[in-house]
């Protein structure tokens, strides 16, 4: 199959260095990358599974009333902010 296919310019040079270390072509290089990519983000789709955050107890709340803003900065900062 053939395709015109635009790089970012890193890709580019990445993929510049698959070729002189390997002596590869354009295409083999590029194949290459493209099979194990693909692949990999393949199997990462499949391995996928939930996670879950386990529930932690706080405690109890320190503040009486969660509306009054003006109480829960004292709390916070301490009696000495009012």
């Amino acid at each position: 199959m053939r395709t015109i296919l635009t790089l970012d310019p890193d890709v580019a040079a990445l993929l510049q260095r698959v070729r002189d270390a390997r002596g590869a072509t354009l295409k083999d290089a590029a194949n290459e990358a493209l099979r194990r990519g693909l692949k990999q983000m393949t199997e990462q789709g499949l391995q996928t599974a939930r996670r879950y955050t386990e529930a932690v107890s706080l405690g109890r709340c320190l503040i009486g009333d969660l509306d009054d803003i003006a109480e829960a900065l004292a709390v916070a900062e301490g009696e000495a902010s009012r």
